[in-house]
């Protein structure tokens, strides 16, 4: 503010800083002296004053930082980020069962919402001892939740040396749960996938404990094979979403095994999968036409003239593609008919659904049912988090071949569309997609 002369501030005196400052801040009205008003006195008037300056300091401050301000911003959300999983780690070694569990929660929703190497490296034996000690003593409900959390460590830390040490590490646990037949149906389950996933992520192929683990997997599903006289055996509660597990696990590890392997495998479970279409379960019977659409992918990309010569296959695939079952609930229906004409299909036409999966700036294509299985298998662990990763982990941009991360600067994003613009983009979406709905509700596309 420029200083005004000394003749025109009213009443003070020429001398009398404490005025001057008075009058400098003083509204327009007041100091020059407004007639029949009385003012605040000089004590009210001073702590005002000084409120104000205070205020004006810091916003000064704060401009005067500039870009060096989102710097510090950035970098105190980090520290307070890196402080609140440093409580949750000491929380892992607390004697409370509650303590723990919420602890195993909040580094689940970190490790799948954000990439944390450089933290997890320096406190990966402290974690894993942390975990290990979970899934011998702990609770159904901890176990469970610290097999999950040790699959994520595995992703987080990546293909190295330190993924392949953990997984060593607490790979004789998983194995102990998941044989146990007395251990809880849930527990089982995370350990099979934790061990599916931790062996895809950390060893190398033809390694030993890629053949270990799909013996072990294999010996879970298979009691789903028929028997010898061809029939189903009856499934006990739980079994079937223990063998769909065990079952996903086991195909996500067939898509690293070498040639000579997979001929065998191949041959010796593609008819005993061709019974289990028969299961009374849904999502096991899902999960079966998907790996039997893998396996035969995986034996079409070693011999191009391989033809499964199978008519018994296909009218099966066709019944379940079409099927109309009152008994079964409508959405189960709709979720099988969807995904066995996808594998129908594939079976006689060579034909895929590519599905297109956005993130940031990128996009990855699913174009086959081996980047199929291995996109669900990890987005069933890292759920909404898996645009994250795909977008910055090295990891998974390695698996599907995006290359390093990008790092874009803010101008580099282009414009942003107007809200008009937003508005008829997403209202020619939806007409698009009402259109769609509207041919899959029509009860002659269930026969198609």
């Amino acid at each position: 503010m420029p200083r005004s002369k000394k003749g025109k501030r009213g009443s003070s005196k020429p001398g009398s800083l404490r005025q001057e400052v008075l009058q400098l801040h003083l509204p327009k009205g007041v100091r020059n002296g407004v007639k029949g008003e009385s003012g605040p006195s000089d004590d009210e008037l001073t702590s005002d004053i000084l409120s104000h300056c205070s205020s004006a300091s810091e916003c000064t401050s704060v401009l005067e930082e500039g870009l060096g301000g989102e710097q510090v911003d950035e970098q105190t959300a980090q520290e307070e980020t890196e402080d609140k999983l440093k409580q949750c780690i000491d929380n892992l070694m607390d004697k409370s069962t509650k303590t723990r569990l919420a602890g195993l929660e909040s580094l689940r929703q970190a490790f799948s919402s954000r990439v944390l190497y450089d933290f997890l490296t320096e406190r990966r034996l402290t974690i894993t001892d942390c975990l290990e000690r979970s899934l011998k003593k702990g609770s159904v409900e901890e176990q469970a939740a610290a097999a999950t959390v040790f699959t994520l460590l595995c992703i987080q830390l990546g293909g190295g040396d330190e993924a392949e040490e953990g997984f060593k590490m607490v790979r004789p646990i998983l194995t102990a749960i998941l044989i146990d037949n007395g251990a809880n149906i849930a527990v089982r389950q995370s350990c099979a996938r934790a061990l599916g996933m931790c062996c895809y992520v950390s060893t190398a192929e033809e390694g030993e404990d890629l053949i270990k683990s799909l013996a072990l997997l294999e010996s879970v599903f298979t009691s789903s094979y028929p028997n010898r006289e061809g029939t189903l055996p009856t499934p006990k509660p739980g079994s079937p979403a223990l063998h769909n597990a065990a079952l996903q696990a086991w195909s996500l590890l067939v898509t690293l095994c070498p040639e000579s392997r997979l001929t065998v495998l191949l041959d010796h479970h593609l008819p005993k999968l061709q019974a289990c279409l028969q299961s009374s379960d849904v999502n096991y019977r899902i999960a079966v036409g998907e790996t039997i659409a893998l396996l035969v992918e995986l034996r079409r990309d070693m011999d191009e003239e391989f033809e499964l010569d199978s008519e018994s296959m296909c009218e099966c695939l066709k019944s379940l593609a079409t099927d109309g079952n009152k008994h079964r609930a409508k959405n189960d229906r709709r979720k099988q008919r969807s995904v066995f004409r996808d594998v129908l299909n594939y079976i006689e036409n060579e034909d895929f659904s590519v599905e297109k999966i956005r993130f940031g700036m990128e996009s990855v294509y699913v174009d086959s049912w081996m980047r199929r299985r291995i996109y669900d298998a990890f987005k069933e662990i890292l759920e909404s988090g898996v645009r994250h990763h795909l977008q910055f982990n090295p990891l998974l941009r390695d698996i599907f071949g995006l290359g390093p991360p990008l790092i874009l600067d803010a101008a580099v994003k282009g414009p942003k569309i107007s809200r008009f613009e937003k508005h008829l983009f997403n209202s020619a979406a939806f007409k698009a997609r009402t259109k769609q709905r509207s041919k899959v509700r029509d009860k002659r596309a269930d026969v198609m």
